[in-house]
C-alpha cells in the first residue's frame, strides 16, 4: 500500500502527457498479461484488452472473468490499481477542461483561425457592432481586444485576447496576420479626447507595421486629428457622436426620413447598402442602373460618387465599385449570377 501510495503521489505530478502514455501503455501490458494468464479463457487478445477496460470502467459485465489464482490475484491488482489510474485519467481532462474555460475567460489563449473581425476596446458600442455583425454574417468569428479582467461577450464564435493592443504581442496573440479586418474604438476610460485619438493612432499604426492588408476602421473622437491618422494608411474613419448629431437634425427637418437612415444603418431588418461586381456587359451607369433596377435593386453610387444618377450617359469606369439598396435576398440573387 505504502508503494501504491508513492506510486499514485508521483503520478498526480507527471505531465498530463506522461500520464497518458503511461496509462496506454498500462492498459496494453494489462491485457498482454491477462491473455498470458489465462489465454483459454480470453481465446484472443483484443477480449483481454476488452476486458481490463470493462474492469478499469468498474463495468464489470462479466462475460470474461480470470477464474485461476493467479488471474484472480491480477484482477485484484487491476481494480486496486488500474481503476484509480483511469480515475487520475478522469480528473485530469476534466481539470484541463476548466482551466481551458478559465484561461479563455480571462483572455489568455491565442485566437487559431482567419479571415476574422477585430473589435479592439470595449463598449456599449463594440456591443452593438457584434450584434450588427452577427446580423450580417451569423458564421463570421469575431476577436475582442481589451483589458477587462474577464470575456465581455460570451459566445463559440467570439474569442477574447487580454492585453495592450498597442503591444505586438497582443495583436500576434490574436491573430492580427489572417485578420480581415479590425475595428478600433475609442476607448472610453480616458477622459481627455486627444489622448483618446493619441491611443488609437498607436494601435492603427501598429496593425498597418504587423499587417498593412487588414482593413482598418477608426473612431476619432476630434474631427481635427484625422489628418494625424492618413501616414497609417487607416480606411475609415468614424467621427464619434457624429452620425447622432446628424440624424438629430435630419429627424428635426425631416419628419419621417429617420425611420429610413435607421434601416439602413441595421442590417437586421429593412434594406441595406451593398457593394456589386460591374457587369462586363454594363458600358454606362444607365445601363447598370436599370439592370438592377429590373431586379429589384437600386444603384446609389461608385464608390463615394452619388450624383451618378445625374450621369447615366457616362460610361463605367474600369475602377468603379457599385453600391445599391436592396434587401439580403435581392443582393444573394444578383451575386449568384455572376459565380
Amino acid at each position: 500500500m505504502h508503494i501504491i501510495l508513492r506510486l499514485s503521489r508521483k503520478m498526480v505530478r507527471m505531465r498530463k502527457s506522461v500520464l497518458a502514455a503511461t496509462t496506454l501503455l498500462f492498459v496494453l501490458l494489462s491485457a498482454t498479461i491477462a491473455y498470458m494468464i489465462e489465454p483459454d479463457t480470453f481465446t484472443h487478445w483484443f477480449n483481454a484488452l476488452y476486458w481490463v477496460l470493462t474492469t478499469m470502467a468498474t463495468v464489470g459485465y462479466g462475460d470474461y472473468f480470470m477464474k485461476s489464482i493467479a488471474g484472480k490475484i491480477f484482477t485484484v491488482f487491476l481494480y486496486i490499481f488500474g481503476i484509480g489510474l483511469l480515475s487520475l485519467i478522469i480528473s485530469k481532462i476534466v481539470d484541463s477542461m476548466g482551466e481551458y474555460n478559465r484561461r479563455r475567460g480571462a483572455g489568455k489563449l491565442k485566437y487559431v483561425g482567419q479571415d476574422h473581425i477585430m473589435i479592439i476596446n470595449w463598449s456599449k458600442k463594440a456591443h452593438y457592432a457584434i450584434d450588427e455583425l452577427f446580423a450580417s454574417n451569423s458564421e463570421i468569428d469575431i476577436v475582442i481586444i481589451d483589458q477587462l479582467e474577464k470575456h465581455p461577450y460570451d459566445h463559440p464564435q467570439v474569442h477574447y485576447v487580454n492585453g495592450d493592443p498597442t503591444k505586438d504581442e497582443t495583436l500576434i496573440q490574436a491573430e492580427i496576420s489572417t485578420a480581415r479586418a479590425a475595428i478600433i474604438f475609442a476607448d472610453s476610460r480616458i477622459d481627455d479626447a486627444s489622448l483618446v485619438d493619441g491611443k488609437s493612432l498607436l494601435v492603427a499604426s501598429s496593425i498597418e507595421r504587423l499587417a498593412s492588408h487588414v482593413h482598418t476602421t477608426v473612431e476619432i473622437m476630434l474631427e481635427n486629428h484625422i489628418k494625424n491618422f492618413h501616414h497609417v494608411h487607416v480606411n475609415e474613419f468614424v467621427l464619434s457622436h457624429d452620425a447622432i448629431s446628424r440624424l438629430a437634425v435630419r429627424s428635426a427637418l425631416n419628419e419621417g426620413n429617420n425611420d429610413v437612415l435607421a434601416q439602413l444603418l441595421n442590417r437586421q431588418y429593412g434594406e441595406d447598402i451593398y457593394h456589386i461586381p460591374t457587369d462586363t456587359s454594363w458600358h454606362t451607369y444607365g445601363e447598370a442602373f436599370q439592370a438592377l433596377l429590373s431586379q429589384g435593386a437600386t444603384l446609389i453610387s461608385d464608390r463615394n460618387d452619388m450624383t451618378i444618377n445625374r450621369k447615366l450617359i457616362e460610361p463605367i469606369p474600369a475602377e468603379a465599385k457599385l453600391f445599391v439598396i436592396c434587401d439580403p435576398d435581392t443582393h444573394t440573387r444578383i451575386i449568384n449570377k455572376f459565380s
